[in-house]
């Protein structure tokens, strides 16, 4: 018996050790994105001011090759008001409501969109009440709410509401960053297996002390 168990043992805490290897060397697919070809109701990548001040909001479109898991982003709006004064002076800019394609392109041609849909609202330098709602909330994995092919295992996640910053806020007045995710689902979290593997050597620790 007490052989039987300490084949056990050892059996438990190799497997822990190679998965808390696996964890510390595991590493992801790599995805190319890009995001050109995103646009307005209007078919461009600029949206005018529909009263007040003019004023502009522009999507600035991105390309990228990240090893998920990873934070991401799609792309920056900036807003420009140049004529724009403040709230308390009241010299602010009109946007009407509009929607907005995210097209998130991968290397292998797949493609699918986030679309974003606002209600408008007053920019002046200082504020800014334009939020835009982005849905579905994730493309892929496979074809699941792509436009054509599919994505593989690979997951892209969106932050769900975007607040539009005013022209001279933020660490960039004016640019509102797209905020996301991709998940690879072909492996493992890292961090999943370490903590899995780190559990079960522990386990075998304990039982060949007992």
């Amino acid at each position: 018996m007490k052989t039987t168990n300490a084949g056990f043992v050892k059996t438990v805490a190799t497997f822990g050790l190679a998965l808390l290897s696996m964890g510390a060397n595991a590493s992801a697919i790599t995805v190319t994105y890009t995001t050109e070809g995103s646009q307005f109701t209007t078919g461009s990548p600029i949206l005018n001011s529909t009263g007040g001040a003019a004023a502009t909001l522009t999507f600035n479109p991105t390309s990228n090759t990240v090893d998920p898991p990873s934070n991401i982003n799609y792309g920056i709006f900036s807003l420009l008001c140049e004529s724009c004064t403040n709230r308390e002076q009241g010299g602010g800019a009109v946007f009407a409501g509009f929607t907005f394609d995210l097209l998130v392109t991968v290397e292998d041609g797949a493609q699918g969109r986030f679309r974003g849909t606002s209600l408008g609202g007053t920019v002046f330098t200082d504020a800014s009440t334009i939020t835009i709602n982005f849905v579905p909330l994730f493309l892929g994995p496979g074809d699941e709410n792509a436009l054509n092919g599919n994505f593989g295992l690979v997951r892209f996640t969106i932050q769900g509401l975007t607040p539009i910053v005013a022209p001279n806020s933020g660490n960039d007045p004016g640019e509102t960053t797209v905020e996301g995710t991709i998940v690879d689902g072909s492996v493992p979290e890292p961090g999943t297996m370490a903590l899995f593997g780190a559990g079960l050597l522990g386990m075998g620790i304990v039982l060949r002390k007992r």
